[in-house]
């Protein structure tokens, strides 16, 4: 039975070659939770279109952008030739927004008789457990048996959250989240929420994780890895790596919230009165070019409202 495997990121690379499951592999090494996304079936535009954002806004050379990332995507164009296509996603933020990507690319083009998605349950998630890069080769096996097998109307709703997702309001996007449950697609409504939780706060300007940060740095001054250690262990929702925290940091040191002295990391009196209510986060922060989702921050009338748990429209 020819078999495809599609792993999210290099990490979990290593394991499961060694776990001896047959069939080849292909990694997405794209990171969909960042930057601006657009809702186009013409994926040479869409390709387009994110290697140049990445370039402009992060600093990711375009060519090396092309090479590692769009390139392996291309590998899919021949998914029909198997039986079954694998994909093997965590429950945080960052893969399953490369998830429902992932699952609407695949429908571009003519599927295999079987597509599967391995969930990894409790069971397979120790004390720490971050990823499947984690685990070691012997749970592969036993996730492999325990994959769900995706039907037409979990392939339709995933399409249904992209297409959400890239739309520059969030009020598409928010059905979805929270404990709404979303046919076999069982970690996408708590992400979703984490996703939304990124918008600025109603209350002071501050997202979750800025205002995660903040709060910490209130009590104590960080080294940055300690800083991003308790992001870590405290917001294992989001799933983001060293990347993506350090565009928050910089952002942060940016607006003048949080002072640097070589490793060492602390709150600003600044940063003191935006937790206080007495300033707002936006007044300081850079938002241009900013983009969650389809969403862009730098005009957008939307806020998370942390009382009422929502997204609210201001102004």
């Amino acid at each position: 039975m020819a078999i495809l495997h599609i792993l999210n990121g290099d990490a979990t690379l290593t394991p499961f070659r060694n776990s001896g499951l047959p069939g080849e592999i292909v990694v997405n090494r794209s990171m969909m939770s960042e930057g601006h996304t657009i809702f186009t079936t013409d994926m040479d535009e869409f390709f387009k279109a994110r290697a140049d954002h990445a370039q402009q806004v992060y600093g990711i050379d375009r060519k090396t952008y092309l090479t590692q990332v769009v390139q392996e995507f291309t590998r899919l164009e021949n998914v029909s030739k198997y039986e079954e296509v694998v994909l093997w996603f965590e429950f945080d933020l960052f893969c399953q927004i490369n998830l429902l990507f992932t699952l609407f690319y695949l429908q571009q083009f003519r599927l295999p008789p079987r597509v599967s998605l391995v969930a990894p349950g409790p069971q397979y998630q120790p004390a720490g457990f971050r990823g499947l890069g984690m685990l070691t080769a012997g749970h592969f096996p036993g996730l492999f048996a325990d994959r769900l097998v995706l039907q037409p109307q979990d392939l339709g709703l995933a399409t249904e959250i992209w297409s959400a997702y890239c739309a520059v309001t969030p009020m598409r996007l928010e059905p979805f989240s929270g404990d709404r449950q979303n046919g076999q697609l069982y970690h996408i409504g708590p992400a979703l929420k984490a996703h939304l939780q990124r918008l600025p706060s109603v209350q002071n300007g501050l997202n979750r994780i800025e205002s995660f940060f903040l709060n910490l740095l209130l009590v104590s001054e960080y080294r940055w890895y300690d800083l991003y250690t308790q992001f870590w262990d405290q917001l294992t929702i989001y799933g983001f790596g060293d990347f993506q925290l350090d565009v928050y940091l910089r952002r942060m040191i940016s607006a003048g919230v949080v002072d640097e002295k070589g490793q060492q990391l602390s709150i600003t009196g600044l940063g003191r009165d935006i937790l206080n209510g007495e300033e707002n986060y936006l007044r300081y922060a850079a938002r241009k070019g900013r983009y969650l989702g389809g969403i862009p921050l730098h005009d957008t009338p939307w806020r998370w409202d942390e009382r009422t748990q929502s997204v609210v429209r201001v102004g």
